[in-house]
């Protein structure tokens, strides 16, 4: 068994799902933001104002700023009512149209009348989006919550923003008692990027296309056709029922993950290929792989359901 990622035809793009400009509370106009990511080396990017009255519930058009090399899928990061602690939801989505229609929500406050996160998720979800859970640490997000969202693609297992402003970015937990219950997610590392503080180029995807064009993209994130990384490198994982192989970009670790305890480790210097006993792992209905270089930077695969 090897993951989609490692097997669907095309080349690996990298891209930024999870991003700020002007247009809401980001630093920087679009046209600038598109840029810099593009000339950092990003083949893609989605641009994800927050989709409040406050800023005029926007979805940016950034077709203008595509060129052969470098392209941008519309989106925006949707809110409405209130979690557990009372506070808005936070819900990505990547690849909304232009004419998704709002919520009743004006500002950054919730109210129970409000649409539900949950309901907002399926119509993004309908709309034909890619929708993730965002930033589920900071957000203070309970399991109750998560389990709410049943529509959702991808919990954010990593959020640059949130690591760099406050030492909260990890969704991992909540991702893995989700798939422990049987959900069926992918993982995906993101910027946040607001532009504000050191919040950019820290967490992106990899994605297996075709084609660096808005729809192949779209097609394959919701196929899981990809891993998240800071930047190490996963080139392939082989299941053949009795471990992982794992080859990669040289690493000091790679860890398989599984549900409740269920984990193993192998460390080394400049490790590009690790072999992984499943025995830990029998009872697991997943497993899943982090690999970590010298520098501390890591790459999460996605899932693969055993």
């Amino acid at each position: 068994m090897t993951p989609s990622a490692f097997t669907a035809r095309g080349r690996f793009w990298r891209g930024n799902l999870h991003t700020h400009s002007n247009l809401s509370d980001g630093a920087l106009a679009p046209a600038e933001v598109c840029r810099r990511y593009r000339d950092e080396g990003y083949d893609f990017l989605a641009l994800t104002d927050h989709f409040v009255g406050r800023y005029g519930y926007p979805i940016v058009d950034t077709r203008p700023f595509r060129s052969n090399s470098f392209t941008t899928i519309l989106g925006a990061e949707l809110h409405s009512g209130p979690m557990a602690n009372g506070e808005l939801w936070h819900i990505l989505a990547v690849g909304l149209p232009e004419d998704f229609a709002p919520p009743a929500v004006p500002d950054f406050r919730a109210d129970a009348a409000q649409e539900t996160g949950p309901a907002i998720a399926e119509r993004a979800v309908a709309a034909g989006a890619f929708v993730a859970i965002a930033h589920p640490q900071w957000s203070g997000l309970t399991l109750a919550d998560a389990r709410s969202i049943s529509a959702a693609h991808a919990v954010e297992i990593y959020n640059h923003g949130c690591a760099m402003g406050c030492e909260r970015p990890d969704g991992s937990a909540i991702a893995d008692l989700l798939l422990t219950e049987g959900r069926r997610l992918t993982l995906i590392a993101t910027d946040d990027a607001h532009f504000t503080e050191p919040d950019h180029f820290g967490g992106w995807v990899m994605v297996k296309a075709e084609e660096n064009d808005p729809e192949a993209l779209l097609s394959a994130l919701k196929r899981g056709d990809f891993y998240s990384s800071q930047g190490p490198e996963l080139r392939r994982i082989d299941c053949d029922g009795e471990a992982l192989e794992i080859e990669c970009s040289a690493v000091t670790a790679a860890t398989v993950q599984g549900a409740g305890t269920a984990a193993t480790a192998v460390h080394g210097l400049s490790m590009t290929r690790a072999r992984i006993p499943l025995d830990r792992f029998r009872a697991s209905p997943f497993v899943r792989v982090t690999i970590r270089d010298a520098a501390g930077r890591r790459a999460w695969s996605n899932p693969i359901h055993l």
